[in-house]
C-alpha cells in the first residue's frame, strides 16, 4: 500500500471547484440575467521577483502552446489565461495527476509599473514577464553638498 501525503488546502480547492461546477450546471450559463464568472480548472505556479528597474514573473505552463495563452494588462491588473489540453492516451488510464483544462491567474500591479512597456516571452514551457517600473519609481541618487 502506498502512503500519500494529505494536503488539506488542495482538498478544499477541489471541493470548491466541484461545487462551482455543480452550481454552474444547475443555473446555466447565466444567473439573474448576468453572465456567471467562469472558474479555472487549475492555476499555474508563478515566481515573482523585483529589481530596481522592474518586476519579474515566471509562470510554469508545460504543454501549453503560445496560441492557447493570453496575457493582458488592464486597469492595473495583469491576467494570465489559457488552456492546457488533456491528452487522449488511447489506452486505459489509471491515474491523471497533472492538471489540465482552463487556467487563470490575476495579479494587481503596483502603481510603480509602467503598463505600456510590459514584455512577455514564452520558451520551454515557461512564461517570462518583465514589468518595468516607471521612471518616477526608480531610485535616484542625490549628491549631497558639503558646506
Amino acid at each position: 500500500m502506498n502512503v500519500v501525503r494529505w494536503n488539506p488546502v488542495r482538498e478544499l480547492e477541489e471541493i470548491s471547484s466541484r461545487l462551482n461546477r455543480l452550481f454552474a450546471r444547475q443555473e446555466g450559463p447565466q444567473a439573474n440575467g448576468k453572465e456567471m464568472m467562469t472558474m479555472a480548472d487549475w492555476a499555474p505556479s508563478v515566481d515573482i521577483s523585483e529589481s530596481d528597474e522592474a518586476f519579474y514573473i515566471e509562470a510554469d505552463l508545460p504543454d501549453v502552446t503560445k496560441e492557447d495563452l493570453k496575457v493582458t494588462v488592464d486597469k492595473g491588473v495583469l491576467t494570465l489565461q489559457g488552456e492546457r489540453k488533456g491528452k487522449n492516451h488511447g489506452r486505459k488510464v489509471h491515474r491523471i495527476e497533472r492538471d489540465h483544462g482552463r487556467f487563470g491567474r490575476s495579479f494587481a500591479l503596483p502603481n510603480l509599473v509602467d503598463d505600456a512597456h510590459v514584455k512577455a516571452e514564452f520558451r520551454n514551457g515557461v512564461l517570462h514577464l518583465v514589468l518595468p517600473k516607471s521612471e518616477k519609481a526608480k531610485p535616484k541618487a542625490i549628491e549631497v553638498q558639503v558646506a
